[in-house]
């Protein structure tokens, strides 16, 4: 299984972008999916995540109501729209399987076992 993530770019606080992970090599319907983002000199945390079918989803507090996850099933695609961007928001985005299974609300990285190579949001006040 391979993810590739790609949206990624510098913008102004207040901009939107829309962040894509494409899978490849594996049954994309039968996996939770998340995103996740690490800060210079920060640990990595969780951003969002969606379930197989795309009806749970859920957010850390600082992006609920500003980003929203999505996915599409015939296109091995997940999806993050970020807009009201701020500088706090400025991190390398990574997107991350949850293979098999539900994903019982968890926001745990090390629940995740596949992840793409990150993308760049830079975010300028």
């Amino acid at each position: 299984v391979q993810l590739v993530e790609s949206g990624g770019g510098l913008v102004q606080a207040g901009d939107s972008l829309r962040l894509s992970c494409a899978a490849s090599g594996g049954a994309f319907m039968s996996n939770a999916m998340g995103w996740f983002r690490q800060a210079p000199g920060k640990e990595r945390e969780f951003v969002a995540a969606i379930s197989r079918s795309g009806a749970i989803t859920y957010y850390e507090d600082s992006v609920k109501g500003r980003f929203t996850i999505s996915r599409d099933n015939a296109k091995n695609t997940v999806y993050l729209q970020m807009n009201s961007l701020k500088p706090e928001d400025t991190a390398v985005y990574y997107c991350a399987q949850k293979s098999g299974g539900p994903l019982f609300y968890t926001r745990q990285a090390y629940d995740f076992d596949v992840w793409g190579q990150g993308t760049q949001v830079t975010v300028s006040s």
